[in-house]
């Protein structure tokens, strides 16, 4: 019997004498001093109201309990919290003075203990946190660490993408629990507590901000070499003019290295010198315009789920997207580990980010049926009609959508926001686009991908599946944000097989792929149509139409064919 379906796939091979994902968390923020926590953790699952005496179990953080690296035994269901527990020695001349504990993302609600107090709370399943542990931590001797996690999916009131509890299609294994690095890090009682960057590449200037930051030092490198030294103002802000810089793109992603000396505490970090905006019909980089060829990127691994097993393993995904020629990758209702977008900054790869929907569950009569099969756009008023009818899943939306816009404020490569997708859990659409340009005035936003749109944001954007390409837009950018889906199932996935159309081999894939990439979306650049997003990178689980099999060990279709195809449609600049 071939016992292929339980080896782990070409990135899911973990050495557990090793720590997984032991690269530094946070690129863009780096200190010296610093623990990683992933590994082995005792593990067990409780009724909620339960606080359990011991954990028998184990799990290998950061990977979820659902996700077969965990190694976890069960997972928690309704009405059931995750518990993890593990102790920990502060190295010799470890502390400096504070002791800061980081979460790069608990899915979704989770309380944390040290040494037996609760040292703090967060909700919000996609994004870092941080508690200052300072005042719990034994400086020497063990110290002991507990987390508590709970995730009701869209049972919930938060954000949850496309994770369900009953999986199928396009909807994926629901996961839970901690599913990015956990980390330590010894700073001194002053400390720089974070730091925002806006590039200016037009005025050839770049503003810092720290909070209370007055009297900061810091010092800018461009390949090495120091080009600026100076100090924040006592308000903690400092402008910094950079005369002939080097602009961004992704033919050549420079970027700048940023040295930041407060006190003791010493921050290391970068910015690249790039602008993103709208004219007219027109997309501008760094003021001239360029045209999109992207794919759907949904960020699933076979053995890791919502969890890349290795920092090499999305660097794959990353270089395999720009080889096959493609400039941008659509992160789809998924926001990754900052290592992630670190990597598309460096190795020059666009990034369009969703925001991860949310809601009760959907509708497909309104969010589907309506749109797809009769051409019919919905107003967004009716909130019951997107699963929005309660009022705590609405307002806890914006407070995500506020937390997410912060944490990647400062990542170049992100150059446009999705509100909302396909309807999901969408509400009050030109309302949020107006907060999210206040959030964020630095990129575009595409407001409503794929249909019921409200005439706002920097796209007409719209998804073609079933038929032949076609696109009429109006004075917004022009974007198909999502086509395509061409399946081949190689190996096949859970719950049988989905895609939108089917290919019979990879000839044929090679085949269908020409026609659309050469035959429909070619000539619709005289209809100023600017962006195109296939469907998709990967294959996930159920569904086969990506370009790449689950577990990464077959390309469908030749790299260079698809490299050729995409150079044609980018090769000539919009007018």
């Amino acid at each position: 019997m071939d016992h292929a379906a339980d080896r782990p796939a070409r990135w899911g091979r973990i050495d557990e004498d090793q720590l997984p994902l032991n690269q530094y968390p946070r690129p863009q923020f780096m200190r010296p001093d610093w623990m990683n926590l992933n590994g082995r953790w005792e593990y067990g699952v409780t009724p909620q109201d339960q606080i359990p005496e011991e954990l028998e179990g184990s799990i290998l953080v950061p990977f979820s309990p659902e996700a077969p690296l965990s190694g976890a035994d069960r997972v928690p269901r309704a009405g059931e919290k995750a518990w993890y527990a593990r102790s920990f020695r502060l190295p010799e001349g470890f502390f400096k003075g504070r002791l800061l504990l980081h979460f790069g993302a608990v899915d979704q609600i989770c309380q944390v203990y040290v040494n037996g107090y609760l040292a703090g709370e967060h909700t919000g399943g996609y994004t870092p946190f941080t508690l200052d542990i300072t005042q719990y931590i034994r400086k020497t001797g063990e110290n002991r660490l507990q987390v508590s996690a709970e995730d009701r999916t869209e049972l919930g009131t938060g954000i949850y993408g496309k994770q369900s509890t009953s999986p199928g299609g396009i909807w994926y294994t629901a996961q839970s629990g901690i599913w990015q690095t956990v980390w330590l890090e010894s700073v001194p009682k002053e400390y720089i507590p974070e730091l925002r960057i806006t590039a200016d590449p037009e005025e050839e200037r770049v503003f810092l901000e720290i909070p209370d930051g007055g009297g900061t030092e810091c010092a800018v490198f461009a390949a090495g070499k120091r080009i600026f030294t100076g100090s924040f103002s006592p308000e903690g802000k400092a402008e910094i003019p950079l005369p002939g810089c080097t602009l961004w793109t992704p033919e050549n992603p420079f970027l700048y290295d940023i040295l930041l000396k407060q006190g003791d505490d010493l921050v290391k970090s970068y910015f690249a010198m790039r602008s993103i905006r709208r004219e007219g019909n027109r997309l501008l980089l760094n003021g001239k315009p360029i045209r999109i060829s992207g794919l759907l990127d949904q960020g699933y691994w076979p053995d890791g789920l919502y969890t890349a097993p290795s920092d090499e393993a999305m660097i794959f995904d990353i270089e395999t997207a720009k080889e096959m020629g493609f400039n941008l990758l659509r992160k789809h209702v998924k926001i990754e580990p900052l290592r992630w977008y670190y990597h598309c900054d460096r190795l020059g790869m666009l990034v369009w980010q969703d925001i991860p929907n949310g809601g009760d569950s959907y509708s497909p009569f309104w969010t589907r049926d309506l749109p797809l099969g009769l051409g019919i756009q919905l107003k967004d008023r009716k909130y019951g009609r997107f699963g929005r009818k309660y009022a705590p899943g609405r307002i806890r939306f914006e407070q995500e959508l506020e937390e997410i816009v912060q944490t990647l404020q400062a990542c170049p490569s992100v150059i446009a926001w999705t509100l909302f997708n396909e309807g999901w859990g969408q509400f009050d659409t030109r309302r949020l686009t107006e907060r999210l340009r206040e959030l964020d005035p630095t990129r575009l936003i595409d407001s409503a991908s794929g249909w019921h749109d409200q005439g706002c944001g920097d796209f007409c954007s719209r998804h073609v599946y079933f038929r032949k390409l076609k696109f009429r837009g109006d004075d917004r950018i022009g974007a198909i944000t999502e086509c395509g889906g061409y399946g081949l199932e190689l190996n096949k996935g859970k719950g049988g097989s989905f895609s939108y159309r089917k290919a019979k081999d990879q000839a044929d894939l090679e085949k269908q792929l020409t026609r659309l990439y050469r035959d429909e979306l070619l000539p619709l650049k005289q209809e100023g149509l600017i962006c195109c997003i296939y469907t998709q990178l990967t294959d996930v689980e159920q569904e086969c139409n990506g370009l790449l099999t689950a577990d990464r060990e077959t390309i469908k279709i030749d790299a260079e064919r698809m490299r050729r195809l995409n150079l044609a449609w980018l090769e000539d600049e919009p007018q």
